[in-house]
């Protein structure tokens, strides 16, 4: 699926929403880090997901915040990958206090996030996680056998937003963090 941007999305009540959205920075790491543990605990360790991130790094510029009152109480994160030989970015983690669910700022950090990787220049995002959550943001789901992980992942789970038309025509193989690259 490729998303022409601005996508026309079901932006029902993020214009209501007193959260504030802005692109992180390099003191949040440490507020990032506490909002992410205390979301997803210590089994997030064992998600392949999160073993990808663990050995690479994010790409801050594509990071954004959702602050309340001040508050940090929500963040987006992109990491380089490979898909095969091919570029491309893992979202996650999406990570949102309890105290500011069902106020769309997944959603509000989701679309700041995809329209700086956009605007960046990327071509494809991939995720693992809620089909119908992430449709709301343009995801939709990989085509069995097209993209692998070096750890389990439910394939009901993988989905992806191509930033141009037929990225995923061209891409195939085994997702890799590009920073082994780099070494």
């Amino acid at each position: 699926m490729y998303v022409n941007w601005p996508v026309e999305l079901n932006m029902q009540g993020l214009e209501k929403s007193e959260i504030q959205y802005r692109q992180e920075r390099v003191g949040d790491d440490f507020l990032v880090t506490e909002l992410v543990k205390r979301v997803f605990g210590p089994g997030r360790y064992v998600l392949t997901t999160s073993r990808l991130r663990e050995h690479n790094t994010h790409v801050q510029q594509l990071g954004w915040i959702g602050e309340l009152a001040g508050k940090l109480v929500g963040t987006v994160r992109f990491s380089p990958i490979f898909i095969g030989v091919k570029p491309a970015l893992l979202l996650g983690p999406l990570a949102i206090d309890p105290s500011a669910h069902n106020q769309g700022c997944g959603l509000g950090l989701l679309l700041h996030g995809i329209d700086g990787a956009r605007d960046a220049g990327h071509e494809l995002i991939i995720l693992v996680g809620d089909a119908p959550y992430y449709a709301r943001a343009g995801f939709a789901p990989v085509a069995a056998g097209t993209i692998e992980f070096p750890g389990p992942v439910d394939p009901g789970r993988l989905l992806y937003v191509g930033l141009r038309p037929g990225v995923l025509d061209t891409i195939h193989g085994m997702v890799r963090p590009q920073v082994f690259d780099k070494i």
